[in-house]
């Protein structure tokens, strides 16, 4: 077996950075069969030239992205924005796209939710750091003014709730409810739909919140949803649909904001349901 220069096989270290490589591949997709395409690509090239990722001195996560963003590059970023007669969640996303600064939406993904520093960006992107640091204020002041709507909290913990509310409020949102229970999210939800729901996994009463975001969506399904949660993996185990968007909690503000814009952006999620 193949293994790294720290002497950790191929298999383990690919194995550990996979998940988030996952994660960024759909949040900047919009798609989870999309982002899971060039996952998979980016698997492939590891596999046909692992000098790419056990040479240079770079940790795994860093090298195993850059590859995965050289192929973005090459495959031309963002699809084409789809002809006018086209509708749905996708092609509205798909025009937003088409709007923004190029490369800008990447820069942005790669330093708030993966949370590189912009050194590490620039590496990633193959660009200098001065540019990686106005892409990402570019993207941020695009997409925060490109939508706004109406947000459903469902978060047990009442500080994080608050915080999470504060959050979403500061970017120009109007937070309709916050839910503390499977049953209270349900409710809140149908009697006054959201445009955005962000949602922790496990409730005050045990349920799930993966359940009543699921029971929303089987009345409002191009709902984006944004989990919360300090069990991630539960979330990330590639053996059904996973979310678009997910935060790891303790998280921070700019990590909130751009997931938000993000899926507001978008207007679209991936469900659950296997």
């Amino acid at each position: 077996m193949a293994e790294t220069e720290t002497g950790a096989p191929l298999s383990q270290v690919v194995g550990d950075v996979l998940p988030y490589l996952r994660r960024h591949a759909r949040a900047l997709t919009g798609s989870q069969q999309e982002g899971d395409r060039y996952a998979a690509e980016t698997l492939e090239e590891i596999l046909r030239d692992r000098a790419a990722l056990t040479q240079g001195g770079r940790p795994p996560k860093v090298a195993l992205f850059t590859v995965f963003h050289r192929l973005w590059e090459e495959a031309g970023r963002a699809p084409a924005a789809p002809a006018g007669a086209e509708r749905g969640p996708r092609a509205q996303a798909m025009r937003h796209l088409s709007h923004l600064t190029p490369r800008s939406r990447e820069a942005l993904l790669l330093h708030t939710v993966e949370e590189f520093t912009l050194d590490e960006c620039a590496q990633i992107m193959g660009l200098p750091r001065d540019e990686v640091a106005i892409l990402v204020d570019t993207a941020r002041s695009e997409m925060h003014e490109a939508v706004r709507g109406r947000v459903l909290v469902i978060e047990d913990e009442s500080i994080i709730a608050m915080d999470i509310e504060a959050i979403v409020r500061d970017m120009g949102h109007e937070v309709t409810g916050v839910a503390a229970t499977r049953d209270e999210a349900v409710r809140l939800g149908r009697a006054d739909p959201p445009n955005l729901i962000l949602a922790d996994i496990q409730l005050a009463d045990d349920s799930s919140g993966i359940d009543a975001v699921n029971d929303l969506l089987e009345r409002f399904p191009q709902t984006p949803v944004i989990f919360i949660t300090a069990f991630p993996e539960r979330l990330l185990t590639g053996e059904r649909p996973e979310p678009a968007f997910l935060i790891a909690k303790p998280f921070m503000p700019p990590q909130v904001i751009s997931a938000v814009s993000q899926a507001m952006f978008f207007a679209s999620t991936e469900t659950l349901r296997a």
